[in-house]
């Protein structure tokens, strides 16, 4: 188990530095999220798995021409994010040119169950999952990457290519859809809204 007090910034400089714990330390933290997001943007679970490991064991092959400054979190999910891009591209036999645009984001939402304290409130909880999960796929994603990773608009915006004011339309069409949308009681949503903003 990795001890938690240890920042992600410490594990980094001591991988850039050869240390081999500081780096298994960096693939337990993030292995199983990064499998979770892998698996909203493939239908492949075995490639995901095989994309992961590929970005950990760059990470370690490379580790001395990685940049110092790096949020590491974000860094990793944006690799992970890159390289099932390239295996869509490569499977893509028919088509001249493929991006990242071509990754459709499907994992279905779902609010953490500490949200959930009675049946009534999980009731609502569910009905607010399904809401979210009629979002556009580019918009579901964003919000995943603000809600579930905890990633800022600027990290956001370099995963998906796009500008930070892009990132803050996404977000701010989420929020007016489901504010229009939702017919339940506002604490529920403002609680989201709360973790997002």
């Amino acid at each position: 188990m990795v001890n938690s007090s240890i920042t992600d910034e410490t594990l980094w400089q001591r991988l850039k530095s050869g240390d081999e714990w500081a780096f298994s330390a960096l693939f337990e933290r993030y292995y199983r999220s990064l499998i979770s997001y892998g698996n909203s943007l493939s239908a492949y679970p075995e490639r995901v798995q095989d994309c992961v490991q590929d970005v950990f064991v760059n990470v370690w092959l490379y580790r001395n021409s990685l940049s110092e400054n790096v949020v590491v979190k974000a860094y990793l999910l944006s690799s992970v994010r890159k390289r099932i891009a390239r295996l869509h591209e490569r499977d893509t036999v028919f088509r001249q040119t493929a991006s990242l645009e071509s990754v459709q984001f499907s994992l279905d939402f779902s609010i953490e169950d500490q949200l959930i304290a009675d049946e009534e409130t999980a009731a609502r909880v569910s009905q607010l999952n399904r809401l979210i999960n009629t979002l556009p796929a580019r918009q579901k994603e964003a919000l995943y990457l603000r809600y579930h990773q905890g990633l800022s608009i600027e990290q956001i915006g370099e995963m998906l290519d796009i500008n930070h004011q892009s990132v803050s339309n996404l977000l701010h069409r989420c929020i007016q859809h489901l504010r229009k949308e939702w017919k339940g009681d506002l604490t529920l949503l403002l609680l989201l809204f709360s973790r997002i903003l």
